[in-house]
């Protein structure tokens, strides 16, 4: 690496290093996420259509840049594309709270994207690099636990700051992010970086051809492949409620005064911590669960009974005619979600095979990506041609396959040998 690229003052210790780059971007990435929504629809003023657009482009650019960001990760620097993506995050947050134009919007999506794809993967290779395989276990949840807390902090800081002016969170976030890549510059250290052979490099070739053999594998498992279909299906029906459940709620209802304000800045900073708190017990209910209690055919049961929930929750929200039942049924997807997720993870797991499973993995995160990118346009479109309740029943109608491709699965035995030795088993 040039030396004008080297840190000024690299720590010894790279553990801190990590635990403050997840604390700074979970408080940032919470100032902006608790108020762009509403940012998008009352100052912005962005119609159901646009807003899918918007959700749609940043899926397609995480898409099309996470291979070409990699291969700079892998070839060249993990701290280096983790300096650029923390300061394109910046710099995207930065464009979209200050300019109040569908347009830049829109631009702020495809730089933070970018952005999001330079420190994707990179982040936790590089403390893995640094600290080692057999000691980043506890990092990983320290990591975690730094980020619960700077969501909460950031979630507070943004409605403080958007009762005065909703794009100061924003503006904000991105200076911060910015002055945290300066920050790691100073120093982040690397120490342990091995470039990638070349023949071991995410080329979009050997991305094609690893595909191709873990789809081949997919299909032969029936719990892969009805796994990876719900991945598509989840894809299709949530980039439009994603997108519109917040300007559902603007239209529908009028807030009353909290704290002496009454826009709808507050009420969602509120919901989004009570959202917050009931997936950490909802999930912290999970993890005492003996693992037994998941065994073979279980997980079916609880994930098409978690289906059921979250499409009636969808209904439920699209039909609601109380403020506080619209956010009840905010709170229930989430939670379902948040328990259904490490479920499914641990179920996909056990029917993989060690050489296959990252690819696979990654399968199932490129079918939502694919469905996001499918299906938001169209729903965003019946949005605006008919009205946001129709598009979010049309969600639920999409969603509803989950529950029988989850339902098939019932007593079904998992086929793929359990690795005792490795980490997934956890």
């Amino acid at each position: 690496m040039p030396p004008f690229l080297q840190p000024r003052r690299p720590a010894t210790n790279p553990v801190p290093i990590y635990l403050l780059l997840a604390l700074g971007q979970a408080f940032c990435f919470s100032l902006i996420f608790t108020v762009n929504m509403v940012y998008q629809v009352t100052v912005v003023g962005l119609t159901p259509f646009q807003l899918v657009i918007v959700g749609t482009v940043l899926e397609a650019t995480c898409f099309l840049f996470e291979i070409p960001t990699g291969v700079l990760a892998d070839v060249y620097s993990r701290r280096l594309s983790i300096l650029i993506g923390v300061v394109l995050i910046g710099c995207g947050f930065l464009l979209e709270g200050s300019i109040p134009a569908f347009w830049a919007v829109v631009g702020a999506q495809v730089i933070w994207g970018i952005g999001y794809t330079f420190t994707s993967g990179a982040t936790e290779a590089w403390i893995t690099d640094e600290v080692g395989e057999d000691a980043v276990g506890p990092v990983f949840l320290r990591s975690t636990q730094m980020w619960l807390i700077g969501g909460l902090v950031g979630t507070f800081a943004a409605v403080a700051l958007g009762v005065v002016n909703i794009q100061l969170p924003m503006v904000l976030a991105g200076i911060l992010l910015m002055a945290l890549a300066f920050a790691l510059f100073i120093v982040m250290p690397e120490r342990h970086m091995h470039p990638t052979p070349q023949a071991e490099r995410s080329t979009f070739a050997h991305m094609a051809h690893t595909t191709r053999d873990g789809f081949r594998l997919a299909m032969a498992r029936p719990v892969v492949k009805s796994l990876i279909i719900v991945s598509l299906v989840v894809g299709l029906a949530s980039e439009a409620f994603d997108r519109l459940n917040t300007a559902s709620i603007i239209d529908r209802f009028t807030f009353s005064t909290v704290f002496g304000y009454t826009g709808p800045v507050v009420w969602f900073g509120v919901a989004g911590v009570i959202g917050t708190l009931l997936g950490l017990a909802a999930t912290h209910a999970l993890d005492r669960l003996n693992p037994a209690a998941l065994a073979s055919g279980i997980p079916a049961r609880l994930l098409a009974g978690g289906a059921v929930l979250q499409v009636l929750a969808v209904i439920g929200f699209a039909l609601s005619g109380n403020l506080w039942v619209a956010f009840a049924m905010l709170w229930l997807r989430s939670v379902v979600g948040s328990v259904m997720g490490p479920v499914e993870a641990a179920w996909l797991n056990r029917n993989l095979d060690s050489s296959s499973r990252a690819t696979v993995i990654s399968m199932t995160g490129q079918a939502n990506a694919i469905g996001q990118v499918a299906g938001g346009p169209i729903l965003g479109w019946v949005g605006s041609a008919i009205s946001i309740r129709a598009a979010l029943l049309a969600s639920a109608v999409v969603l509803s396959p989950t529950i029988a491709l989850y339902g098939r699965l019932i007593g079904h035995r998992d086929t793929a040998p359990v690795d005792e030795s490795g980490p997934e088993n956890v």
